[in-house]
């Protein structure tokens, strides 16, 4: 058995047919039909055939989605347009109307907008838990819950679900369970392991990791992903060639730029922690945090993502602060997305203010003063100078 990084590099080559050693970026819509009608019905009708119509699948879609598959431990994977279109299609795939579904508070926002605006629209139930309480989660199943939809670490909070008690809660209940392991990465932590039946990323984010695509995955079973393929026929969401290529090219350095980011992450949020101006840092891979040892169990790292809340003496001047310090970063920039190599921070009650009420962000973990930080490849000296001069004086 080869380790990660020799994976990385060499899987799904049985997809590449041609002599280059970068395989070719297929840039057709169709591809010429077999004369043998055998042959053409199976290539027409045979779950992500990479040779038939790009919204079946691709050569490099394919090669892509084996190595994410083998990231993930799980039978069979399949790439999607956005981290979006990965998540709706997998919940699509295993729900109908009057199911319910259980759900944590805190999500990425327009996962919970799908959760609590979408769903309900086609005769669907949403329950929402407490993901830090075990007992949150129990109380919340009922006879007909179908799905448990999961999120560790959280976006934007960096609150850690219990993998192993959900997994085998699940299991004896006969409940399916998705999670998007977009902010661990496969690298630092891997779901299926715990029994959680289908996983789901933004690949736009760490997978990719260069901040020019936008795609998604969903691995799973191979029957699972089949269904979730037939039902990507219909809603449409299927990954441009060109993006298919860059998410391969992302895919060789992506333990190399994951091990680098986790090590700038911890040494930075240790550093924050110690800041006068800094009321709190939300980093899983600090002792304070209040499910470290959680993180500890069923994580091999702690991601690149972490948050900030700046001191202030009320909502107000902690809203101000944050923006002053946003304002005077230079290295990170002020951007959306994360998990590239470059250092973004952002302001989350800013950026998702339209989607949240007051109560929906308070129970997610969003305040005025909280800024979210994606650490990159950067030097780390460089990173901790930059919040140093952006937090002076305040």
């Amino acid at each position: 058995m080869s380790h990660i990084e020799t994976d990385l590099i060499h899987a799904g080559k049985s997809f590449n047919d041609t002599k280059a050693v970068v395989p070719p970026i297929y840039q057709s819509s169709t591809y010429y039909a077999s004369a043998d009608a055998e042959a053409y019905m199976a290539a027409a009708t045979d779950a992500r055939y990479p040779y038939f119509y790009h919204r079946h699948g691709n050569p490099v879609s394919s090669q892509a989605a084996e190595v994410v598959a083998g990231l993930e431990g799980t039978e069979a994977a399949l790439l999607t347009a956005t981290g979006m279109a990965a998540i709706s299609t997998a919940i699509l795939t295993v729900i109908e109307a009057g199911d319910h579904v259980v759900a944590q508070q805190s999500h990425y926002s327009a996962a919970s907008i799908l959760l609590k605006e979408l769903l309900p629209q086609f005769g669907v139930a949403v329950s929402f838990f407490d993901q830090g309480d075990n007992a949150s989660l129990d109380a919340a199943l009922r006879d007909n819950t179908t799905l448990i939809y999961l999120e560790t670490p959280s976006n934007p909070n960096l609150a850690v679900t219990d993998l192993a008690h959900v997994g085998n809660l699940a299991r004896q209940r006969g409940i399916t369970t998705i999670c998007d392991n977009t902010f661990a990465s496969p690298i630092n932590q891997r779901p299926g392991d715990y029994g959680i039946d289908i996983i789901v990323h933004s690949a736009t984010k760490y997978l990719g990791g260069h901040s020019d695509l936008t795609a998604g995955v969903i691995c799973g079973t191979e029957d699972l992903v089949n269904k979730a393929w037939k039902k990507l026929l219909s809603l449409g969401g299927s990954l441009a060639p060109f993006d298919a290529w860059l998410l391969l090219r992302g895919l060789r350095t992506l333990s190399l730029r994951v091990n680098q980011i986790n090590a700038n992450a911890l040494e930075l949020a240790v550093w924050l922690e110690k800041h006068p101006t800094i009321a709190r840092v939300g980093y899983c891979g600090l002792p304070s945090h209040p499910q470290h040892e959680l993180a500890k169990k069923q994580m091999k790292g702690f991601t690149g993502m972490l948050c900030v809340e700046v001191a202030g003496a009320d909502e107000r001047q902690q809203f101000t602060r944050a923006q002053t310090v946003l304002n005077r970063l230079n290295i990170f920039a002020n951007a959306a997305s994360l998990g590239g190599v470059e250092s973004l921070a952002v302001h989350p009650a800013s950026m998702w203010g339209m989607h949240h009420s007051p109560e929906q962000k308070l129970k997610a973990g969003i305040n005025d003063g909280m800024l979210r930080i994606s650490v990159g490849i950067e030097h780390i000296d460089d990173l901790i100078g930059d919040f140093e001069q952006a937090l002076a004086g305040l």
